[in-house]
């Protein structure tokens, strides 16, 4: 009989989209076949505290927390590569809670940005996803718009603004701005995801008020110049050698996809497959490709276009390495309207970690 793999379903985090996590672990646990997999359900708290649970229902109710009844404090372990349980005296039940891989469930900053992924590296445990490197480049929306476009990939137009700059005396950060860019404006955080800080500005009044917002997140602020454009997504699979699924259109009812829309029920229309040409859907596979290449992404990421309306042209907006995971997100979506049901991407994402890992046990670091 083979071994049941053990996976570490890490999810909440310190971020804004703790909550988001949460649902993305209920999805994944859900789906995650018994006869193959034992399930170790790692939750951390908003303040960083990780933590595992007697009832996996205890730590995904609403709030991870160590007050929660039957919950012990867990940690990665550098020494025996995996992530244990301590014990009242201090001490680790190895047995228990050691982990073939981890699935870290965690969308946003200390989590998707290359922070978890490098204490996993550290502790040599296989994890689902992109590395450091993708994972930083990706989170960090100016460094990521600086990579694609060394790759060649087009996108919108945009500038780099200091959180201090505003705070100081916003007034030549306005009028830099409306020397180089039109409105409408979109101002948003550096380093956030799921729209979180994120507006419109159609007048300087408003491109005020969304600097002064957006620099309450990040040190760092990109303001992208807006454009009439339809919004197509598509997922990407695989390490090396990835898959492309089919596109899919975001018809948000609002002004914009903010985060009330990605997540509120009929905020949204999704249409998959999109209607675009062949040609689009060619330029939209091709682009997603190298976007996952030039950033160095591995096992799934989410990568949004623009297409212009005056003229059909598809732009590259984003990718982002670890999109919402939940049975409704728009990951799995698209891949089931590709003909691949959530379950089986999650088998598959668990294989391409496992061989992500064991090729790099095979390279010489001396």
């Amino acid at each position: 009989m083979r071994k049941k793999i053990r996976v570490g379903v890490l999810f909440g985090g310190r971020s804004g989209e703790h909550e988001v996590s949460l649902a993305s672990a209920r999805s994944l646990l859900n789906a995650l076949d018994s006869d193959r997999y034992d399930a170790v359900p790692i939750g951390i708290t908003r303040e960083g505290q990780w933590l595992i649970a007697d009832s996996p229902d205890r730590l995904l109710a609403s709030e991870v927390s160590l007050e929660l009844p039957d919950t012990t404090e867990a940690v990665p372990d550098v020494t025996h590569h995996g992530i244990v349980r301590v014990n009242e005296r201090g001490g680790i039940d190895l047995h228990e809670t050691a982990v073939d891989v981890v699935f870290p469930l965690l969308h946003g900053p200390y989590g998707e940005d290359g922070t978890v992924q490098g204490l996993l590296e550290l502790a040599d445990i296989p994890y689902v996803g992109s590395g450091v490197l993708g994972s930083a480049v990706s989170m960090d929306k100016l460094m990521m718009k600086a990579v694609l476009a060394h790759a060649g990939l087009p996108g919108v137009a945009y500038e780099a603004i200091s959180a201090r700059a505003v705070r100081e005396d916003c007034r030549p950060v306005v009028t830099a701005i409306e020397t180089r860019l039109d409105y409408p404006l979109f101002i948003k955080p550096c380093n956030l995801g799921s729209s979180v800080g994120i507006s419109r500005a159609g007048d300087r009044i408003e491109l005020v008020e969304a600097l002064h917002l957006a620099a309450r997140y990040d040190r760092r602020i990109i303001v992208e110049q807006g454009i009439d454009a339809r919004e197509i997504e598509c997922s990407v699979l695989g390490n090396d050698v990835p898959l492309v699924s089919v596109p899919g259109e975001v018809i948000p009812h609002d002004a914009f996809y903010d985060y009330e829309a990605k997540y509120t029920v009929g905020k949204t229309d999704l249409v998959i497959p999109a209607n675009v040409t062949p040609a689009q859907a060619m330029t939209i596979r091709d682009y997603a490709i190298r976007a996952f290449q030039a950033v160095d992404a591995a096992g799934l990421a989410r990568v949004d276009f623009f297409i212009r309306r005056s003229d059909g042209t598809v732009l590259l907006n984003e990718i982002n390495t670890m999109p919402g995971f939940t049975s409704t997100s728009m990951y799995p979506k698209l891949w089931e309207a590709s003909g691949v049901s959530y379950s089986e991407i999650a088998d598959r994402l668990i294989e391409l970690a496992l061989e992500r890992h064991a090729e790099r046990s095979r390279r010489s670091v001396r």
